[in-house]
C-alpha cells in the first residue's frame, strides 16, 4: 500500500502539484483568519451563534452557488485557469477588511467577498484537475490536492496560535499577516499552470440550455442528491472552534481546535483518495458517514476540552474520507465537455444546503444549546446513509 503510494505520488502530473500549492497558500491565509473569526465575532463584535450561523451560512453557500456560474463560465469559454486567477484573486483582496472591520456588517461583507472567490475559482479549479489527470488516478490526484489544501488548513491556525501568543492576542495584526500567503497563492497560479488546449473538434455550445443539460446522465444527478444530503449533515467548522471555547481553551489556542481537525483531514485525504480508485466507492461514502455520525455524537455530549478534540479529529477523518470522493464521483459520471457545468451545480446544491444547516445550527444553539446542534447534524447524516444503502 505504501509503496503504491508512492509509486502514484511520482507520477502525478505536475499542474496537479501546483494547484494544490495555490490550495495550500491560500487555506493557509484563510484559516489564519477564519480559526480566530467565530471568536472575534462573539468576544470582540458580540455577536450571537445565531448571527455566526447566518454569516456563515451565507458565506459559505454563496462560495458554492456561484461555482455554477464560473463553471458555465469556463465549459463556454474553456478558458478556466484565469477564472481561476480571478477567484483566488478576489480572495486575496478581501482579506485587509477582516484587519480593520469595526461591525459584524464589516466582517460580512469581507466575507461575502472572500467567498465569491471561493466560488469563481472552485469549478474550474476542479474541472482543470480532472483536465490534467488520466481517469484512472482522479480519485488519487483530487485527494493529493485535498490534503495540500487541507495542510494549508492547518498550518494557518498554528501560524495564528504562534502569533497571538507572541503579539499578546492582537487578532487584527494576525489578520494582517494573512495577506502575504493569499498573494503567493494567486501568484503561483499564474506562473505556474499551464491549461491544456480544448480539443479541436470540440464547439463552443450553451451549457445550461435544456439539450445540454439532458446530456449529464442519472449517475450524476445521484451523486448530487448525495451530496446535498452530505452538506446537510455538515454545518459551518466555526461552530467546533464555539464549541472548544465553551469547553475552556482559551482565545490564543482556540486556532487549535481548526488545525486538529485539518491535521487529520490532510493525512487521510489522500490515502483515501488512491484507495478510492481500488475500492466501491458507495462502501467508502458509508464509512465517512458513520464517522461524521460519531463525530457529531461525541461534540454533542463533551464536557472536556479532550473529548472535543477527539470530536474534531473524527470530523477530519471524515471530511478526508469523503470530500475528494465526491469531487472525483462528480468528474466520472460527467461528459469532459461539462465537466466545469457539473461541478457547478453541484455546488450550487450544496451550496443551498449549507445555508439551510449553518441556519439550522445557529438556531439549535442558540434555543437549545450545542449538544442539540450536533444531535441534528447526526440526524441529516443518518437520512444520508439510509439514502445510500439503496444505491449499489
Amino acid at each position: 500500500m505504501t509503496m503504491g503510494l508512492s509509486h502514484s505520488l511520482r507520477e502525478m502530473p505536475t499542474g496537479v502539484w501546483v494547484l494544490g500549492l495555490v490550495s495550500l497558500f491560500m487555506d493557509l491565509s484563510s484559516e489564519m483568519i477564519h480559526s480566530l473569526l467565530p471568536v472575534f465575532l462573539v468576544t470582540t463584535l458580540g455577536a450571537s451563534a445565531t448571527l455566526v450561523g447566518v454569516v456563515e451560512g451565507l458565506a459559505e453557500s454563496l462560495a458554492l452557488i456561484i461555482k455554477v456560474f464560473s463553471g458555465v463560465v469556463s465549459d463556454y469559454l474553456r478558458n478556466r485557469k484565469w477564472l481561476a486567477v480571478g477567484g483566488y484573486g478576489l480572495g486575496a483582496l478581501s482579506k485587509p477588511l477582516f484587519a480593520v472591520a469595526s461591525g459584524v456588517e464589516i466582517v460580512l461583507t469581507a466575507r461575502l467577498l472572500d467567498r465569491v472567490g471561493k466560488g469563481i475559482r472552485g469549478a474550474p479549479r476542479d474541472a482543470l484537475v480532472a483536465d490534467l489527470t488520466p481517469v484512472a488516478r482522479r480519485g488519487a490526484a483530487f485527494g493529493l490536492r485535498q490534503s495540500l489544501d487541507t495542510i494549508g488548513a492547518f498550518l494557518g491556525p498554528i501560524l495564528a496560535v504562534g502569533f497571538m501568543l507572541l503579539w499578546a492576542e492582537d487578532i487584527r495584526a494576525v489578520f494582517w499577516l494573512a495577506v502575504l500567503p493569499a498573494m503567493v497563492s494567486v501568484a503561483l497560479l499564474i506562473f505556474g499552470i499551464q491549461e491544456p488546449a480544448p480539443p479541436p473538434s470540440q464547439t463552443r455550445t450553451n451549457p445550461v440550455c435544456c439539450e445540454t443539460l439532458a446530456r449529464l446522465p442519472p449517475s450524476y444527478w445521484s451523486i448530487v442528491r448525495i451530496g446535498v444530503l452530505f452538506t446537510l449533515a455538515r454545518f459551518s467548522e466555526a461552530f467546533l472552534v464555539l464549541r472548544g471555547q465553551e469547553t475552556g481553551i482559551s482565545m490564543a489556542l482556540v486556532p487549535l481546535v481548526i488545525m486538529a481537525m485539518n491535521i487529520v483531514y490532510a493525512g487521510s485525504a489522500y490515502p483515501f483518495g488512491h484507495l478510492a480508485d481500488r475500492m466501491s466507492q458507495t462502501v467508502l461514502l458509508r464509512w465517512g458517514l458513520l464517522v461524521l455520525i460519531a463525530a457529531d455524537l461525541v461534540l454533542g455530549l463533551s464536557v472536556h476540552w479532550i473529548l472535543v478534540g477527539v470530536g474534531v479529529m473524527l470530523w477530519g477523518l471524515h471530511m478526508g474520507m469523503t470530500q475528494g470522493l465526491l469531487a472525483a464521483m462528480v468528474a466520472q459520471t460527467a461528459p469532459a465537455e461539462l465537466r466545469g457545468t457539473a461541478f457547478g451545480l453541484f455546488n450550487l446544491a450544496s451550496g443551498v444546503a449549507m445555508l439551510v444547516a449553518s441556519l439550522v445550527a445557529g438556531v439549535m444553539w442558540d434555543m437549545l444549546g450545542p449538544l442539540w446542534t450536533f444531535y441534528s447534524g447526526a440526524a441529516f447524516a443518518t437520512m444520508a446513509l439510509v439514502a445510500l444503502l439503496e444505491r449499489p
